[in-house]
């Protein structure tokens, strides 16, 4: 990958900038993930909403509605528990309800706890890899047909800047992180001659959400960026703009 990129500041994307696509955001129930389904949806996508909380879903469901957007899709699913063949099955029901496939958003996460790998407990060290790094993985390789049938297709992981470089304490969330960076970069390469498909990570910094309070519970909350605030680098990568943008890593700029 080339080092870490941003957007264009004046870049805005205008109300039909991702009419008529089908977008697929995980942990889409809350923080970053529920913005950025609303984002997506206020500028035409269909957006499948993924997450274990169904109620969050249920209330975000309302709200697009509400917005006189595109009519989303619920699919609820714990990746924490999820198998293969259920992977599978969230592919064959996309096949059958859209056909294709135009992005897909990696967003959801587990933080676990911030403790020395000498203290780490085995069975949250397998659940965080699982949720943050397996999961991305059969998702993304169940829906690689799905994606390569559209014109314009995205993939777009969410990471961490503890992703990029190793920091103590981070444990199985920040090499998860790392994986994701390179699975990333694996995939951007293996695709590189298939136009259809980019692949990118995005960096959204510090971010008001339930998982940056529990990584840092006594910090200023009220400097940190809301959710909203760092969606535009995502409807960028997820929209036409960015078509032929492949195996970069970005990152939220706040001037």
């Amino acid at each position: 990958m080339a080092h870490t990129q941003t957007i264009d500041a004046d870049w805005s994307p205008g109300p039909d900038h991702l009419a008529a696509r089908v977008l697929l955001i995980t942990g889409a129930a809350d923080g970053i993930g529920r913005a950025l389904a609303r984002g997506c949806a206020a500028r035409g996508a269909t957006v499948v909403l993924l997450d274990r909380n169904v109620r969050g879903m249920e209330s975000l469901y309302d709200e697009i509605v509400a917005d006189n957007a595109p009519e989303p899709a619920i699919y609820p699913m714990d990746l924490k528990g999820a198998t293969p063949a259920d992977y599978a099955a969230l592919a064959q029901t996309l096949q059958q309800e859209f056909g294709r496939l135009d992005g897909l958003v990696h967003n959801a996460a587990l933080l676990g706890a911030l403790t020395p790998l000498s203290h780490y407990d085995d069975e949250l060290w397998f659940e965080i890899l699982q949720t943050n790094l397996n999961a991305p993985y059969l998702l993304t390789r169940n829906c690689l047909d799905l994606l390569g049938r559209a014109d314009d297709a995205s993939v777009l992981f969410m990471t961490d800047t503890v992703g990029r470089h190793g920091k103590a304490y981070w444990g199985a969330y920040g090499v998860a992180k790392a994986g994701i960076e390179n699975m990333a970069q694996v995939l951007a390469d293996e695709l590189e001659d298939n136009a259809r498909i980019r692949v990118n990570t995005y960096d959204p910094g510090a971010v008001r959400t339930a998982l940056r309070l529990i990584a840092y519970p006594a910090e200023n909350r009220d400097a940190l960026a809301l959710p909203v605030e760092v969606i535009n680098p995502c409807l960028y990568l997820l929209g036409p703009d960015s078509k032929g943008i492949t195996g970069q890593q970005f990152s939220f700029r706040r001037d």
